[in-house]
């Protein structure tokens, strides 16, 4: 990536995983949810990591870029990772040192899925597989740690005064590797098992989970405000969420 697409290594990678399918925010929680999300990248020079299609939380990332790039100059660097089998108008893509032009429409009668035009950088996983997600889940993670792996120098390249206070957190010092962030909005059974993923790593994989923004990062919120950190919940503090 930094031989062939000429970028700068990261001084943090910020994984963003939500539900694949589309979703409405609170106007508020996706103002701040793309504000921090861009502020973030901007003041330490992070990547961002996404599923890359035009659907569910990548959407909302790509409404972020957008607005960014409509008014700042700035290049924020988004990669996509997606399934090559769950692409749209993919035969479109096909070649090697051309350019094409891509079709970023979306066909309402296909199950199939665009790219997101708002990012900068594209890997496609093609494991033979059609119409369905998979193929890019162990490529994406292990393209995220061998990013993880290499040597920066983060405190010299971030301003803390202008980095978001969870994001300057994990920058670590002269020497070390490229932090990572997982940033979860929404989402469905299999966003709670990246988290758990993140959180078994070693050294673990700092979580930012969206309150507010429904199903997954809804319940992972509320487990996390009433466990006490042995994993025990505080039943006198919990109250019955059955509807009768």
């Amino acid at each position: 990536m930094v031989k062939e697409w000429q970028l700068e290594l990261p001084t943090l990678l910020i994984s963003v995983h939500g539900g694949l399918q589309n979703f409405d925010l609170p106007p508020k929680l996706k103002q701040v949810f793309g504000r921090g999300l861009i502020k973030a990248a901007v003041t330490t020079g992070a990547w961002i990591f996404t599923g890359g299609v035009s659907t569910g939380v990548i959407r909302h990332v790509g409404d972020a870029l957008k607005d960014h790039s409509s008014k700042s100059r700035g290049k924020v660097c988004a990669i996509g990772i997606a399934p090559w089998g769950i692409v749209e108008n993919k035969e479109d893509l096909i070649g090697k040192d051309v350019t094409r032009p891509y079709q970023t429409m979306s066909n309402p009668l296909s199950k199939l899925s665009v790219l997101n035009s708002s990012h900068s950088h594209f890997i496609l996983s093609d494991n033979g597989t059609t119409g369905k997600y998979g193929a890019e889940v162990r490529l994406r993670r292990q393209l995220e740690k061998h990013v993880s792996l290499q040597k920066i120098n983060t405190r010299e390249s971030c301003d803390p005064a202008a980095a978001p206070p969870w994001c300057f957190a994990v920058l670590p010092g002269l020497g070390q590797g490229v932090p990572v962030v997982c940033l979860i909005l929404e989402g469905g059974p299999n966003v709670i098992s990246i988290v758990l993923e993140s959180l078994k790593e070693e050294p673990p994989v700092p979580v930012v989970v969206c309150d507010g923004s429904g199903r997954a990062s809804d319940i992972i919120s509320f487990a996390h405000r009433y466990c006490e950190e042995d994993g025990f919940s505080r039943r006198a503090e919990v109250k019955p969420h059955r509807k009768q």
